[in-house]
């Protein structure tokens, strides 16, 4: 008897620790019973019946899946390289769970023949520019549709990524040349401004020198016009009747002090000819004076 108890503690004690099951916060279970769904698995320790039971784990954590380059001919007939990632989780609840394992033969798989599709569909409406211009506009698209369709996977599709739209080679050169033909015509557009600016800051500069310049002279001839009234009013007061012939006399004594030349004929009186310059009458001589 005694070693019949023993075997049986053995056996119970086999079938206990063969039954342990530890669920890891990551994941939660499904236990069957003969092949039909029977309890639901939290994390921590579970325990199921061996050989009756089975414990399937489901991974709750966000995981991401790659579309595969595809070959897509977009609307304007390129053929256009695309790459996409597709992020995604299972939702904790146990309906969740229970539909991501029942309702679906292989999840990701499944997302990623879907997202190729979609993509097909998406960029096959579009011209390679657009393609190119409206990622974000892609990637919404094709998040809403991967939404909608896993709707009834327990999935919960958190973002989808566009990697890449590649042209074909010979297209990528003729755009890297427009582009490259744009920039410089920016910048030629830049040099064509910068020199104008320039420009009109010189005329605006040579404008006020020239403002300057006349503003100089005009001052000189109010001080010069200014210079004349006082000399003919003095003149007027101190030697009434002779301010034009003191005005003349005053520029005979600026042309000798500039060493101009004066050239005297030879039977005239060289007092006589400045004073024929400066409007003066000439002196007569002892002869003339006997004449008369």
């Amino acid at each position: 008897m005694y070693f019949v108890y023993v075997l049986i503690f053995i056996i119970i004690a086999v079938i206990f620790f063969a039954g342990i099951r530890i669920v890891r916060p990551t994941h939660r279970g499904l236990i069957e019973t003969f092949g039909k769904y029977s309890r639901f698995a939290t994390p921590g320790f579970q325990w199921i019946i061996p050989v009756i039971q089975n414990l399937y784990l489901v991974n709750i954590t966000e995981q991401m899946v790659n579309a595969e380059p595809q070959v897509i001919i977009t609307n304007d007939n390129l053929n256009a390289t695309v790459d996409a990632q597709v992020y995604f989780k299972i939702n904790t609840d146990e309906e969740s769970v229970k539909n991501s394992v029942y309702n679906v033969n292989n999840y990701r798989v499944q997302i990623v023949a879907l997202a190729r599709t979609t993509l097909r569909n998406i960029i096959g409406t579009l011209s390679l520019k657009s393609a190119n211009s409206e990622r974000s506009r892609i990637n919404t698209d094709l998040l809403d549709t991967l939404k909608n369709e896993t709707k009834l996977w327990g999935i919960e599709i958190t973002r989808t990524e566009l990697k890449e739209i590649d042209p074909p080679k010979d297209v990528q050169e003729t755009m890297n040349k427009v582009v490259k033909a744009e920039n410089e015509k920016i910048a030629a557009v830049d040099f064509a401004t910068a020199a104008e600016t320039t420009a009109d800051g010189i005329k605006r500069a040579e404008i006020k020198k020239a403002e300057g310049i006349k503003q100089a002279k005009i001052l000189a001839a109010e001080g010069e016009a200014q210079a004349i009234m006082l000399v003919n009013e003095a003149a007027d007061k101190y030697f009434t009747g002779n301010a034009q012939l003191l005005r003349k006399l005053e520029a005979v004594e600026t042309a000798l002090k500039e060493n101009a030349k004066v050239i005297v004929p030879g039977e005239s009186e060289l007092v006589n000819v400045i004073g024929e310059l400066a409007g003066v009458l000439p002196l007569k001589t002892e002869q003339q004076g006997q004449k008369k």
